[in-house]
């Protein structure tokens, strides 16, 4: 089931909303960005999330995926969200939001939901990856 949370980042100066349904599934990658900020991710459409403030403290970082924006606030470093756009293997824009920056969060139903994880590391986004327990 959908809920609101709140989130952002560490010194408050990004402050966001998701209607996200975390007993729906959360996300780990491999690519080499999210191994190294070891991203624990829960998806929502566009209309499902709301930046609230602090758009003008958020850098936009691209790595080797030219189309996955690597959002990160200017002032504390922390990256409470990124966006994806088209093309990726959805075919529609979408936002990863990381869990550890939702407000509220039971860590009961978070380590109970399943867990996809997505070899981007060698571009098979569809494809789990032979080696998980380090994400």
């Amino acid at each position: 089931m959908k809920r609101t949370y709140g989130g952002g980042c560490h010194c408050g100066a990004v402050r966001f909303e998701a209607d996200v349904d975390i007993a729906a599934g959360t996300a780990k990658c491999n690519c080499t960005i999210c191994t190294k900020m070891r991203l624990w991710s829960v998806r929502a459409a566009p209309a499902a999330f709301r930046l609230l403030s602090g758009a003008d403290m958020l850098t936009d970082y691209r790595g080797a995926n030219p189309v996955a924006h690597h959002l990160f606030c200017s002032r504390c470093g922390v990256h409470p969200f990124e966006w994806v756009d088209v093309p990726n293997m959805t075919g529609a824009k979408y936002y990863n939001i990381s869990v550890t920056c939702l407000e509220g969060i039971d860590i009961d139903e978070l380590v109970a939901a399943p867990v996809t994880y997505f070899d981007g590391l060698n571009d098979e986004w569809g494809e789990r990856p032979d080696e998980v327990r380090h994400l």
